[in-house]
C-alpha cells in the first residue's frame, strides 16, 4: 500500500502582503495630508517670543515658524505632490517619488529641530522695531508649536517610507482615457432612408451615392 504524497498547503500568510498594500495605501494618504497640516498650522503660529529693551520703553517681540524658516512648509507641499505623483508614475520612478516623499518628511523634521531655538531671526525683528542695528532680546520662551511641526514632518517621514514598502503594489492611475497615437477606425455609415429627403440631401452633399450604386467609370 503506497503511502498517500502530501501536497503542500499554502501558507496562511500567503495574501498578506496584499492586503497590506491595499491598507497602506489610506494609511500613507492620512499620515501624508495629517502630516503636511499640522506643517503648515504650525508655521503660522509663534515660536518664540522676547522682550526687547530700547530707550523709551520695552517691547515684546514673537516670530512664527515661517519667520524663523519658510522650508517646512515648502518641503510639505512637495511632499503632498510627491504622494499624488506616486500613483501617476509606475516602475523604477514610482521608487524614486517614494524617496522624494521620504526625503520631505525628513527634511521637514530637521529643520523644524534647527529652528526651534534660533533666535537671531527674533533679534532681527526687535531690530526694526526698536531702530537700532543690534538689540539684544531678553526672557526668550519657546512654544511647543516646532514640536507640532515636527510631528508633521515624522508623519511625512512614516508615509515615504510606506510607499517605498508597498508602493509597488499601489494602483496607478488608469489609462483608459489615455490616447496612443494610433487612428481609430471609422464606422461605416448607414445608408440613407429613400423615404427621408433630408438623408438623401445630406448624402449629396458628402459626395455620396444614397442608392448604394456605384455609378460606372
Amino acid at each position: 500500500m503506497s503511502a498517500a504524497v502530501p501536497h503542500p498547503r499554502p501558507r496562511p500568510d500567503a495574501k498578506r502582503p496584499g492586503r497590506s498594500a491595499r491598507r497602506s495605501v489610506g494609511v500613507a494618504l492620512f499620515l501624508t495630508v495629517a502630516g503636511a497640516a499640522l506643517v503648515l498650522l504650525a508655521g503660522g503660529r509663534a515660536w518664540l517670543t522676547g522682550s526687547a529693551a530700547n530707550a523709551r520703553n520695552a517691547t515684546v517681540e514673537h516670530v512664527t515658524g515661517q519667520d524663523v524658516s519658510g522650508v517646512p512648509g515648502a518641503l510639505a507641499l512637495v511632499g503632498l505632490a510627491a504622494l499624488v505623483a506616486v500613483f501617476a508614475v509606475r516602475g523604477a520612478a514610482r521608487t524614486v517619488v517614494a524617496a522624494l516623499l521620504t526625503l520631505c518628511g525628513a527634511g521637514t523634521a530637521v529643520m523644524c529641530l534647527r529652528g526651534r531655538g534660533d533666535t537671531a531671526t527674533l533679534e532681527e525683528k526687535a531690530s526694526r522695531s526698536t531702530g537700532l542695528a543690534s538689540t539684544a532680546v531678553e526672557h526668550v520662551t519657546h512654544s511647543s508649536w516646532p514640536w507640532v511641526s515636527l510631528a508633521g514632518g515624522v508623519l511625512i517621514l512614516l508615509a515615504g517610507l510606506l510607499a517605498l514598502r508597498y508602493g509597488r503594489h499601489w494602483p496607478a492611475m488608469s489609462g483608459r482615457y489615455e490616447r496612443d497615437g494610433t487612428p481609430r477606425p471609422r464606422r461605416a455609415r448607414k445608408p440613407a432612408d429613400p423615404e427621408r429627403p433630408e438623408e438623401l440631401w445630406k448624402a449629396f452633399d458628402r459626395g455620396e451615392d444614397p442608392t448604394g450604386e456605384t455609378s460606372p467609370r
